[in-house]
């Protein structure tokens, strides 16, 4: 096996182009390919042909159809081989480290999650280098590890601020590295989760679509012409200064009437240990408010107006196609998505198109896929900072 085998690099920006929309819409013929690219039957046999003997791509059957038949013989569609490399992500967060490794596609094959009780740089890389051993152990071959952090990242590599961890300019990428001896890409954990659906989920083939998550904080993301828009003040207090009700409660962490102080998990169970003095999960205010207990039910009543205002400003002012809420607070839409849907659309014209709300129930695991999602951009493809949604 040669070198460029091994590792598939480096891909010119034409195999490049190939082996991304084989990657996120394959398997696709040939006569396929060439219209998605707009490329000549010579060119595409040019840029296939090394990427056929490297093995990133192959020939696969196509169940039930017809082999296309091209000068005479059989051309069969091109897949890319979702098993042939191993990546790991990993998102972190202020108790623990969740960990996953997927194929080539993104698809999740094992999960490994270790608690996480000091945030000195040190420690923490210390921790990644544990997990990353047993994970390899396990599944070796793995080409190369994706970090989600809650913060502000610089160049996919230094943690410029991280406000849970008490961070500033921490060199995670390198440090890593180091660490591990594997190739390390480090992004803002919304805005790997945004590049994960968009490459992989319900962004795919979508030329507008944002992203809106819930939980601890809330993150938003957009893609438009199928690229992420990168933003310098990514979840650097997204929701804090965004009013969606001036009359709204004022908390510790938001603005008077923020989407901050009206939606994030922590805003929430604050509000009604201050009205009651109890200390509830946010399970369990979500399960009181559904039983009709009154303070929980206003409490949780107001998010969910919140929740559709932001919501019907995102689709007012950026018209995506589809917004996706994600999470770990999206229980929210089971106990209140009536008020949710009556508010989005009090708050749209009358003539405006529905608006397309897709509800992701997931977990710390899926952040984590969507890191490991960077590393396959980044370390296989091989794709630059502004190329990373070019398949999309």
């Amino acid at each position: 096996m040669t070198a460029r085998t091994a590792s598939w690099l480096p891909l010119s920006p034409g195999e490049r182009s190939v082996a991304i929309e084989v990657l996120v819409h394959g398997p696709l013929s040939r006569t396929d390919l060439a219209h998605r690219l707009n490329l000549s039957a010579g060119s595409l046999t040019r840029l296939t042909k090394p990427l056929i003997e490297s093995g990133l791509l192959v020939e696969v059957a196509e169940a039930g159809a017809p082999a296309e038949v091209r000068q005479g013989r059989p051309s069969q569609p091109l897949d890319v081989v979702a098993g042939s490399r191993s990546f790991l992500g990993f998102k972190i967060t202020a108790d623990m480290v969740y960990g996953v490794v997927t194929t080539l596609r993104s698809d999740i094959v094992a999960r490994h999650d270790r608690p996480l009780t000091r945030h000195e740089p040190a420690e923490v890389v210390a921790l990644l280098g544990e997990m990353t051993e047993e994970l390899t152990r396990a599944h070796p071959g793995i080409a190369g590890i994706g970090i989600g952090v809650g913060g502000f990242v610089r160049d996919r590599a230094v943690v410029g601020e991280s406000v849970f961890l008490g961070w500033r300019d921490v060199p995670l990428a390198a440090l890593t590295e180091e660490r591990t001896g594997l190739p390390v890409v480090v992004e803002n954990d919304v805005a790997a989760l945004v590049e994960a659906e968009t490459w992989f989920g319900a962004g795919r083939d979508l030329d507008r679509f944002a992203v809106l998550t819930i939980g601890a904080g809330l993150g938003y993301g957009l893609v438009l012409g199928g690229r992420r828009v990168p933003c310098a003040e990514e979840d650097r207090g997204f929701g804090r200064h965004w009013i969606v009700n001036p009359h709204g409660p004022l908390t510790p962490d938001g603005e008077r009437g923020s989407a901050v102080s009206l939606l994030t998990i922590p805003s929430i169970r604050y509000q009604v240990q201050a009205a009651t003095g109890r200390t509830w999960t946010y399970e369990e205010i979500l399960a009181r408010a559904a039983e009709g207990e009154p303070l929980p039910a206003r409490v949780v009543e107001e998010a969910a107006r919140a929740l559709g205002t932001l919501v019907a400003q995102i689709a007012n002012f950026a018209m995506p196609q589809k917004i996706l809420l994600a999470g770990e607070g999206v229980g929210l839409m089971e106990v209140a998505g009536v008020t949710v849907e009556e508010t989005v659309r009090s708050h749209r014209h009358p003539l405006a198109a529905p608006v397309d709300l897709e509800t992701k129930v997931s977990d710390f695991h899926d952040w984590a896929r969507g890191a490991a999602v960077l590393a396959i951009q980044v370390l296989v493809l091989g794709a630059g900072r502004g190329e990373l949604t070019d398949g999309g």
